[in-house]
């Protein structure tokens, strides 16, 4: 890959566009969002995002839970199930590079590796825009696209990892992200029967690198951000 990115001025809000099932606001853990658009499989799109099965608000709301001061931006790609199409996942990584997005939070992705092909020229063209993507690496032992591509940042779900703490891992494909699967708890149940998995383990990461990147605007690519998390574990 080659490219050097857009720097943002030092102290801007950070933006991220959140590649779920839309949001539903206001809501107890996440009160708005910057805006939002639908991307609908047959080509089309739509101001209406929000949110009809849950999945999009609950990741929003763990990034927001990290990084209260980001802009958020919901790129609704799933309806009434947690299925889309690889055309709509480079269709909302577009959006989010056409319009300066810094982070893109991908709590999804596909363990098909012949799809990587065609989600890597979408991955290309975020990293010459200056456009992080976070990604979830692998899932039950199968690797998972685009997190498992370069120029991603990988994410791998660690139940024992702090919540409010981001590890490394070193695997056969490049270094990832360690998160925590859950989300914030709930008063008097325990962490275990909570909500979890890899999908709030990217949302995380997302929060806290949005928190970590704040005033480090040269952080533009997969790599800066891996070098960021490596000075502070």
């Amino acid at each position: 890959m080659s490219g050097h990115g857009r720097a943002a001025p030092a102290g801007d809000r950070v933006s991220i566009a959140v590649v779920d099932s839309g949001v539903h606001v206001p809501h107890p853990h996440l009160p708005g969002v910057a805006g939002g658009v639908t991307l609908e499989l047959e080509g089309g799109t739509s101001n209406d995002f929000v949110d009809r099965i849950g999945h999009g608000t609950a990741a929003a709301s763990a990034i927001h839970e990290k990084a209260p001061e980001a802009e958020l931006w919901a790129v609704k790609v799933f309806e009434r199930e947690l299925a889309t199409s690889v055309a709509v996942l480079v269709r909302a990584i577009d959006w989010a590079v056409e319009r300066g997005i810094r982070l893109v939070n991908m709590s999804l992705g596909t363990p098909n590796r012949l799809r990587a092909p065609e989600l890597g020229p979408a991955v290309e063209r975020a990293f010459d825009a200056g456009t992080v993507i976070v990604s979830a690496h692998e899932h039950d032992g199968a690797l998972w696209y685009p997190g498992a591509l370069p120029g991603v940042v990988g994410v791998v779900a660690d139940r024992e990892q702090p919540r409010d703490e981001l590890g490394l891992v070193e695997l056969p494909r490049g270094t990832a992200i360690v998160a925590s699967p859950y989300p914030r708890p709930i008063p008097g149940v325990p962490v275990e029967h909570n909500l979890h998995g890899i999908s709030f383990a990217v949302a995380n990461a997302t929060g806290l690198i949005a928190r970590a990147i704040q005033d480090e605007p040269d952080v533009r690519t997969a790599a800066t951000v891996i070098e960021l998390v490596r000075r502070s574990v």
